[in-house]
């Protein structure tokens, strides 16, 4: 879904940019048949387009409550007293800006993701690598004024998925950002630097332009790093324009 309001509502910094048309040629096929499930999804009738509904504009965008002091800190905000989470320790940061490079504040991004041996606590999740008892897999955290983002987490590990027989998914981190309605929400996917994995992942090989598969990949940010804590990876999120991150529910424009 288009953000019809990022420019003129949640940007100070100038007149709302004209928009760029989306570049089709960077997002997935809906049916990939090397990543499997597609084959089921992929739809077998073109699309329809639904129009837009007031309540699909005017909110709600942070639901019930507003994030926690310890929203951003996946290390403790499930740990018991005194305990913490499992893994490498990491910083993960960024800004998230429009195409034409404008700072996005006061947006909410959620992030969820495996443990550091690769399961999410989640029921249906049934790999044999064990849940870590301080460890929740979730966190938010709203943009700041110059569009940038912070938290911390550990290193998720990568998993097998019931694929073509031997796939694994690489690590990454799952990112939802909100506009200024609920219905304005773009899904994405963090992968980390020199991971092995993400030449081989069928969902990642299903986007067409590697480009696109870059601007996924975090970077190791050596300035950011705790000494003898943590290190930090960077991950710039751009909404839109020929550097715009891919996200898995853009296809539609």
């Amino acid at each position: 879904m288009d953000w019809p309001y990022w420019g003129d509502v949640m940007s100070d910094s100038g007149p709302p940019p004209r928009l760029s048309p989306r570049d089709f040629s960077v997002q997935p096929a809906a049916l990939s048949p090397a990543y499997r499930s597609s084959r089921l999804r992929a739809p077998e009738r073109k699309l329809v387009a639904l129009p837009g509904q007031l309540g699909d504009l005017t909110g709600p965008a942070f639901g019930h409550d507003l994030p926690g002091a310890a929203d951003h800190d996946l290390i403790h905000n499930f740990a018991a007293a005194g305990a913490s989470a499992l893994g490498p320790r990491i910083i993960v940061h960024g800004t998230l800006r429009d195409e034409s490079g404008r700072p996005v504040p006061d947006a909410l991004i959620e992030v969820w993701q495996a443990n550091a041996g690769g399961r999410y606590r989640h029921k249906n999740d049934a790999y044999l690598a064990p849940l870590d008892p301080n460890f929740g897999g979730c966190g938010r955290v709203i943009t700041g004024a110059d569009g940038s983002y912070s938290f911390l987490t550990v290193v998720p590990g990568p998993y097998p998925w019931p694929n073509g027989g031997n796939d694994w998914r690489p690590a990454h981190i799952h990112f939802s950002v909100f506009g200024t309605a609920f219905a304005q929400r773009l899904i994405t996917q963090m992968y980390f630097e020199g991971d092995p994995h993400i030449a081989l992942c069928p969902i990642v090989n299903a986007i067409p332009d590697k480009g696109a598969i870059d601007r996924l990949t975090a970077r190791l940010d050596m300035g950011r790093t705790v000494p003898m804590d943590m290190r930090a990876y960077r991950f710039d999120i751009v909404l839109r324009g020929p550097d715009a991150t891919m996200f898995e529910n853009g296809t539609g424009g």
